[in-house]
């Protein structure tokens, strides 16, 4: 049960699930391959679990777990469905499969408060069809089975998750591990959704996600799109290949990294660090005078350039010698930062643009040049968007496209599941990064990394999606040597060089 490469919506497996059916021509062929790998997966997981509990839902979902059920309880395991008093099944095949577990001996109960001891607990309750917060009754069965301290396995979605957007409007199972069926759905790989799913793991149901079309004829996968690519740590040398050995400076991109306001100095030498990590061939930052001292201290490779209140602007040279700008670490929000950013904005030249970049857009409603980068946190999206942070993270991937069709600009929207959206183009997600990287500085690091990749001459998107991966994957291989808790942006430092070279990575 490999996953597949790509990520797909409700509605396509849905359409899937009923191209499957049609060929079947059996509907509860699939439900019984589902509670078999469902068994399977609890097998995998605890085979010393000798007791079962399933919770079962009215719907197809349900019906999975009755045949999960079954399959346990003919193994010689201790098991009992629950379900509340009016989630008997109601469609054909959950009928099906409830009469057959209740023919093999099972026992089924109304759930009123508790629930009952066991080794292993099954969540069946909903699967992708709810899209709202779980009724009252429900929300209460739903806190049961977090009450309880056997693990969980759900099936298809942890129940209360919307697995269309990865939303959580209320109450919803923490999953330690999730099995998904017929193939790997965006919704759950990011925002609130990361916090219920546990271990992720997809199955088929032997319909060949990984190999469309193998049969020559199957019709299953026809006009059958991705919702989003799923980015992980091996994607990186699809952009990072080994250098030519002619190469020098000049050819590995300039990159002019702004910012560093008083008080903040540390946030632009960060930025400008991951640039020059990640392979810019020069890098030049323009900063607050008091702080090229300490800049060229800790970076002796960086050409820093002071810059006080009553400069004009800008030096022209620097601007027209840049590849990409890089402007907002440690920006503020004071008169200089509003006059650095409009003639960094101004010069036509592409840019990277983060933290008070973005919030001094905002208040300012200025426009980014042609193939910039927008890396906003869920809070500085929605100051962009004029919302609030929740109704983002309600929906990640809607909100990243709205924001890169307004400003016609590539979106990065850091968080648990980094989203890169751009006009035109298939989102993609990102399947690395941890708790620790939740820490300031770190987005000054990103804007870093895809700054030096824009220069080392990637286009928007592929820079965007290239730069989060490689941070993520860097915050991850820090994370490894001493926890998370604690982990500093400039611990992904050496990290971000030895994954910049994937070749190089054993």
């Amino acid at each position: 049960m490999l996953p597949a490469a790509a990520l797909h919506s409700v509605s396509t497996v849905r359409e899937i699930e009923n191209r499957a059916t049609a060929r079947l021509g059996d509907g509860f062929e699939l439900m019984r391959r589902a509670g078999r790998d469902g068994w399977q997966t609890v097998l995998q997981h605890w085979p010393a679990a000798q007791s079962v509990l399933v919770v079962c839902g009215p719907g197809n979902n349900g019906g999975d777990g009755y045949v999960l059920a079954k399959l346990a309880h003919g193994s010689g395991r201790r098991v009992r469905v629950v379900r509340l008093p009016d989630h008997a099944p109601r469609t054909e095949q959950a009928r099906r499969a409830c009469a057959d577990y209740l023919a093999s001996g099972g026992e089924v109960v109304d759930f009123i408060s508790g629930l009952p001891h066991a080794d292993v607990l099954v969540d069946a309750l909903f699967g992708i069809g709810l899209t709202r917060a779980p009724d009252a009754a429900a929300a209460v069965l739903v806190e049961a089975i977090n009450g309880h301290p056997a693990p969980v396995l759900a099936l298809d979605v942890p129940s209360g998750i919307d697995a269309v957007t990865g939303g959580v409007p209320g109450a919803a199972v923490l999953a330690d591990a999730t099995l998904e069926f017929i193939a790997a759905k965006a919704g759950l790989r990011t925002g609130p959704a990361r916090d219920c799913t546990g271990e992720l793991q997809v199955s088929d149901l032997e319909l060949g996600i990984d190999q469309p079309g193998q049969d020559g004829d199957d019709v299953l996968w026809t006009g059958i799109m991705p919702s989003a690519e799923w980015l992980r740590a091996a994607d990186l040398t699809r952009w990072l290949q080994p250098r030519l050995r002619d190469s020098h400076k000049g050819r590995n991109g300039r990159v002019l990294c702004v910012g560093g306001e008083h008080g903040h100095g540390g946030a632009i030498m960060l930025a400008a660090e991951a640039a020059l990590r990640t392979g810019a061939g020069l890098v030049d930052v323009v900063t607050r005078t008091d702080h090229v001292g300490a800049l060229l201290a800790r970076l002796p490779e960086a050409m820093a350039h002071g810059h006080a209140d009553d400069a004009d602007a800008l030096e022209a040279e620097l601007v027209s010698m840049a590849d990409v700008i890089a402007i907002g670490p440690g920006l503020g929000q004071s008169a200089w930062a509003l006059a650095l950013l409009e003639q960094a904005m101004g010069s036509g030249k592409p840019a990277v643009l983060d933290a008070d970049a973005l919030n001094l857009m905002a208040k300012h409603a200025l426009a980014p040049p042609p193939g910039s980068v927008l890396t906003p946190h869920p809070g500085e999206a929605a100051r962009l968007l004029e919302v609030e942070s929740a109704d983002i993270q309600r929906d990640r991937f809607a909100a990243a496209q709205v924001l890169a069709v307004r400003h016609d600009a590539v979106v990065v929207l850091k968080g648990a599941g980094t989203v890169i959206a751009a006009p035109g183009r298939t989102p993609r997600l990102v399947d690395a990064g941890n708790p620790g990287m939740a820490v300031g500085g770190m987005g000054d690091v990103l804007t870093g990394v895809i700054a030096a990749l824009r220069g080392q001459g990637l286009d928007a998107f592929d820079a965007a999606s290239c730069g989060a991966l490689l941070h993520a994957v860097a915050g991850d291989a820090a994370a490894s040597d001493g926890g998370e808790r604690g982990l500093l942006p400039s611990d992904l430092m050496p990290r971000l060089r030895r994954h910049a070279n994937p070749a190089a990575v054993r």
